[in-house]
C-alpha cells in the first residue's frame, strides 16, 4: 500500500509541539491512523478497539496512561 502525502502532517507536527495532547478527527477510512503513525513513527502506538488494551484503560486509567505515555492512542 502505498502512503499518500498529506499537507496536514505539518500541521500535526506543529501543533504536537505547541500542544501536550493532539486529536486527530475525521471521517472513518480518511487516513487518521496511518498520518499519525507515519508523523510520530518513533512513538509507542495503542488501540482501544483492542478490548485488553480498552479494559487495562478502564479499569486502571493512571498505570494505562503511565505505560502509554506520550503515545499515539488510537480509537479513543
Amino acid at each position: 500500500m502505498q502512503y499518500i502525502k498529506r499537507e496536514s502532517a505539518k500541521e500535526l507536527r506543529r501543533a504536537a509541539k505547541e500542544y501536550p495532547v493532539v486529536a486527530l478527527l475525521g471521517p472513518r477510512q480518511s487516513g487518521k491512523t496511518t498520518l499519525a503513525q507515519k508523523v510520530f513513527h518513533k512513538k509507542k502506538y495503542v488501540s482501544l478497539e483492542n478490548l485488553d488494551d480498552r479494559e487495562f484503560a478502564i479499569n486502571d486509567p493512571n498505570q494505562f496512561l503511565d505505560h502509554y505515555e506520550n503515545a499515539i492512542i488510537d480509537e479513543v
